[in-house]
């Protein structure tokens, strides 16, 4: 697989436990991403929209690796060069909603 061959040690691994924090805590992140955007049912947004909140919000709620404003500006930043053009004022508002109340509960 050439993608191990490009990529550090570090950041293999880095890149693993991502995804399977994100498959570990899915139910739950789909349940927030359901919460604050009930009008964009998780099961109808685009694969990469749904993915990109997944990561940022695994990071963000279950990880303590990245800095919050970190993984809200790589999701942003993924979203504008993967998404559609409403993708990052998408990603940015869930996520937004998200930090903020996440302390209010």
């Amino acid at each position: 697989m050439r993608a191990r061959e490009t990529l550090t040690q570090e950041a293999l691994a880095f890149s693993e436990e991502l995804v399977k924090g994100v498959l570990q805590h899915k139910s739950e992140i789909d349940a927030l991403i359901g919460r604050f955007a009930p009008a964009f049912p998780v099961e109808q947004m685009s694969i990469i929209d749904r993915n990109i909140l997944r990561l940022a919000i695994f990071e963000i709620l279950f990880s303590d690796k990245t800095p919050l404003k970190v993984a809200i500006n790589e999701a942003i930043e993924l979203a504008k060069d993967f998404g559609s053009d409403s993708s990052p004022r998408l990603v940015n508002g869930i996520l937004g909603s998200i930090t903020t109340n996440r302390g209010a509960e």
